[in-house]
């Protein structure tokens, strides 16, 4: 990432698509399409003005020509780079480095899925791999299923406090109007929810929903003239560890210590800084990793870190603010909502989740099963 510019883009608009259970008739390039449209109106761009385009889908192979065709251009930059739920983390920063280096002056980063009405299995296929499919592995749930025990083997991690994960992530949904889940969640509810793969249980597990949404990035000097105040882009980091869980270097640690080491490098921040932490919570257990790998304590020490309420509204750290994976939405591929989630934080618009005096957010996708990982440490004017 050396070639970015600490501050050098900023993500100027952003916005989701429909989400949930979405109209009948409607794609995942619809959905891009509806997200996009959205996030320009939110920056006051037009859809003349974009000649990047960066997306990802599972439902449609060729999804840069589809999206192309369906907005009616003909950008002079695309990437359609995918690497499961955090693309969208490593489209930032190819879109930054785009920006630098004049390849496109807008760049749009767009993600649709329908994977609710369509059916999980259609949405997403599984490739066949030696290692463990003649084994029929439930995936993906099993395979975080096999972090999840690890870390509890290794460093006493329970069950209460992966539920405690999921706790929190309810409570911030409950104050996120655009939240699929609005029933109250206690630890006791989800130890007792019906069981997927020892440890996790349905509530460990992220929701299975429709939606997508989009961001706008221009070179910083662009944004400044724009209506909405500029979200800038302070570090970037990414790191690929493994395609299959089976051959995971280790269990209890992912590729977002390094990624996390790179973004902080690139921001010249370390994790004392960050007010708000945006994890890809597709499980409990990623919460927990993630925390510890990107610095905000220290290795096994995820499991207490995470109780009574220390990453709930009110805690130490706000964790996952609308909701997460777990409660606010989950279609799929998960990352772009990160994104939206901190640039709403970072302008103060988050309503009754707000974070009070908001400057720095981290936002840390993760793809396939803990195989892929991106992270962005985004910040306000006065961060520049």
């Amino acid at each position: 990432m050396e070639g970015l510019l600490r501050g050098a883009s900023a993500i100027v608009g952003a916005a989701e698509s429909d989400l949930g259970a979405v109209a009948a008739g409607l794609g995942p390039i619809d959905l891009m399409a509806q997200g996009i449209a959205r996030a320009l109106e939110d920056c006051g761009l037009s859809l003349k003005e974009v000649d990047g385009l960066f997306c990802a889908t599972t439902q449609a192979r060729t999804s840069g020509l589809s999206l192309a065709e369906t907005l009616g251009i003909s950008p002079a930059f695309i990437d359609t780079t995918i690497l499961g739920g955090s693309s969208f983390e490593f489209h930032v920063a190819h879109a930054a480095a785009a920006l630098r280096a004049g390849l496109c002056t807008t760049a749009v980063i767009a993600y649709g899925s329908t994977q609710k009405t369509l059916g999980r299995r259609q949405a997403s296929v599984r490739e066949w791999n030696p290692y463990e499919s003649p084994f029929r592995p439930f995936l993906p749930a099993s395979a975080y299923a096999l972090a999840a025990s690890r870390h509890m083997y290794e460093f006493g991690t329970t069950r209460e406090q992966l539920a405690a994960v999921a706790v929190a992530a309810r409570e911030w949904a409950l104050l996120n109007p655009a939240a699929w889940e609005k029933k109250p969640l206690s630890i006791e509810g989800v130890l007792s929810s019906p069981m997927v793969s020892h440890p996790l249980t349905v509530r460990d597990c992220c929701l299975v929903s429709d939606g997508g949404g989009a961001i706008v990035m221009t070179r910083a000097e662009e944004a400044r003239s724009l209506e909405k105040p500029p979200v800038y882009v302070l570090g970037c980091g990414a790191a690929i560890t493994h395609a299959t869980i089976s051959n995971m270097p280790d269990l209890t640690v992912s590729g977002a210590r390094a990624s996390g080491e790179a973004a902080y490098k690139m921001a010249g921040l370390g994790p004392g800084a960050i007010d708000l932490a945006l994890l890809y919570d597709a499980f409990t257990i990623n919460t927990i990793l993630f925390l510890e790998d990107l610095g905000f304590c220290k290795k096994g020490e995820g499991g207490a870190f995470v109780e009574e309420g220390r990453i709930a509204p009110g805690g130490v750290l706000p964790v996952n603010t609308n909701g997460g994976g777990l409660s606010y939405c989950h279609p799929g591929m998960y990352g772009i909502f990160l994104l939206i989630e901190a640039v709403r934080q970072l302008r103060g618009q988050a309503g009754a989740r707000q974070v009070e005096g908001c400057e720095v957010a981290l936002a840390h996708g993760n793809g396939g099963v803990l195989s892929s990982q991106a992270t962005v440490i985004l910040g306000t004017a006065a961060t520049l």
